[in-house]
């Protein structure tokens, strides 16, 4: 399993709010400040001269040939440069030199990608060259990945014992009790508090602001004068960030399912959006379930399908399936249908067998896998730092609950959720920052492309449609009537030819453009069908 970056089947890339209050006396400035840009330049001068070694990736990297891996050095803390440094694992695989046509494709530098998160390990993107979409671009460019700082063996950041952090079954209940919230309060300041002790001093330098500035690091070790570079979900914020830094030093960036990047929405209102759009999309998986009634049995509209879920939530209520698989498990699993539509048959299989007495396919998907343990912990460890030390969030836990309250009479199925993920950051024992006001003209900044889908609920569409008028010269390139997180190099023809454009001609559009939506995924057979299952069908993590 990969934890955080994601390949959908087609191919495309992924995984996956500033407080109305007044900011706490913590909050600092979201500027780079002139003790930091000075600590930058000297990093950059330091990677320029050093570059990274490239060899054989480390066996804990889990990355064959010909993929190479090396290091570059970043400080921990911009402002003390000299100080404590710590080492950023990178991946690369050299472009081909040769297009799918058997044509030389000169080489154009390093495209460096961000899967998103944060805390989403991008080392395995280098592998993305051998899928048919990507070919073009991987001629002519060098793939480059890397794990930011805090995630996989770049300075690795934890808050709380593996184990602990994936226990099963748990409860997920649509109407918390009094009782139940208590609890979660009470793991969540536990969890700050193991943030805090485990990480000590460093915790507060775990930023998007950072994240920038490795960037722009990784960018002068890589011999780039100016970066091209590929971010989604939070890798379209971090990309944001760098081009209101740096916009000099940006060639090509391509913006793929943007985070609103407006810093009173950063992150607290951000979640907020999306447990709405989420409720959206669920639907969206009902509807197209109900449509396949004839295969899955789950019920003819939307509503009989979400009782035959509810039917299975309760179920496992009573009983977790294989002893893990409670509601909180099935939970977790059935959010991702919101997220990528190629999750669809699968899990629509699995709802099905378990009403026919088979739960094999429910526990292989949602039940928790002790050998990536350690690895999940630590991405939400980095996903929950970054986020809570980027901004203001509201302290008081009767906000929180008046707030998801009244999202959840409308949005039950992402309310709740959203709280509990987020609700670390109500404890939180680092200082906070204000959130960079993201801008960029078009005089200091080339060209950039931006892509979204219409429907998308983890990064709901207006964030596009707000980095499109604070980026001058951006194009918003959208799918139309889908949802998928994540649409650059996956199975929208159209939406591929706008990537291809832009990152080998340089072109955007002269207007923002539209694509249709892709088809939706066709239906996996069950036993309903009496075929046997399908010979392309493999449960479990991807």
């Amino acid at each position: 399993m990969r934890a955080v970056v994601r390949w959908s089947t087609a191919g495309s890339l992924v995984l996956s709010a500033l407080w109305a209050a007044p900011l706490s006396a913590s909050a600092t400035t979201g500027s780079t400040t002139a003790r930091e840009a000075a600590g930058v330049r000297s990093a950059v001068a330091r990677a320029a001269v050093r570059g990274v070694s490239f060899g054989p990736c480390a066996e804990e990297e889990d990355l064959p040939a010909p993929v190479e891996c090396g290091t570059v050095e970043v400080p921990l803390d911009y402002a003390h440069p000299d100080d404590r440094r710590i080492a950023l694992t990178v991946s690369r695989v050299g472009a081909t030199g040769t297009d799918p046509d058997g044509r030389p494709a000169p080489r154009q530098g390093a495209l460096v990608f961000n899967p998103g998160g944060p805390g989403g390990n991008g080392t395995y993107f280098p592998l993305i060259g051998g899928v048919p979409a990507w070919q073009r671009i991987a001629a002519a460019y060098d793939l480059v990945g890397y794990a930011p700082r805090g995630v996989g063996r770049s300075a690795p950041l934890s808050c709380q014992a593996p184990g602990d952090f994936v226990k099963a079954p748990t409860q997920a209940p649509v109407h918390p009790s009094a009782s139940y919230k208590k609890e979660r309060v009470a793991e969540a300041t536990s969890y700050a508090r193991g943030c805090a002790r485990r990480a000590g001093d460093a915790l507060q330098h775990y930023t998007t602001l950072n994240n920038a500035r490795d960037l722009d690091v990784l960018r002068a070790a890589l011999d780039e004068r100016q970066l091209t570079f590929m971010g989604a979900s939070y890798g379209t914020y971090l990309g944001a960030v760098y081009a209101t830094l740096f916009p000099a030093h940006v060639r090509r960036m391509v913006f793929d399912s943007v985070v609103d990047p407006r810093p009173e929405r950063i992150w607290y209102r951000n979640d907020l959006d999306r447990a709405a759009a989420v409720e959206q999309r669920w639907a969206d998986f009902r509807s197209w379930v109900a449509r396949h009634d004839d295969v899955y049995g789950l019920g003819r509209t939307a509503a009989a399908v979400q009782r035959s879920y509810e039917e299975v939530r309760a179920a496992v209520a009573a009983e977790p399936a294989g002893g893990k698989v409670g509601p909180g498990q099935l939970h977790a699993a059935y959010l991702r249908t919101a997220h990528y539509d190629d999750y669809w048959p699968m899990r629509a299989a699995a709802l099905s067998a378990f009403q026919d007495g088979d739960p094999e396919l429910l526990v292989a998907q949602a039940a928790p896998i002790p050998e990536v343990a350690a690895e999940t912990e630590n991405a939400h460890a980095v996903y929950t730092a970054v986020r809570c030390n980027d901004a203001p969030w509201p302290t008081d836990f009767a906000d929180w609950d008046a707030e998801h309250t009244a999202l959840a009479a409308t949005a039950p199925f992402g309310a709740w959720d959203n709280a509990w993920t987020h609700l670390p950051c109500a404890y939180w024992r680092a200082p906070r920052q204000r959130p960079l006001d993201v801008r960029a003209d078009a005089a200091g900044l080339p060209p950039t492309l931006i892509l979204a889908a219409e429907r998308d609920a983890v990064t709901p569409y207006r964030g596009a449609q707000e980095l499109r008028e604070r980026l001058g010269g951006a194009r918003l390139v959208t799918e139309r009537d889908a949802g998928q997180h994540g649409v650059g190099g996956g199975p929208n023809a159209c939406v591929n030819a706008h990537l291809d454009a832009y990152l080998l001609t340089g072109r955007v559009p002269e207007a923002d453009a539209e694509c249709a939506g892709h088809p939706q995924p066709r239906p996996l057979a069950t036993r309903r069908t009496e075929r046997g299952p399908d010979p392309a069908y493999r449960v479990g993590p991807r």
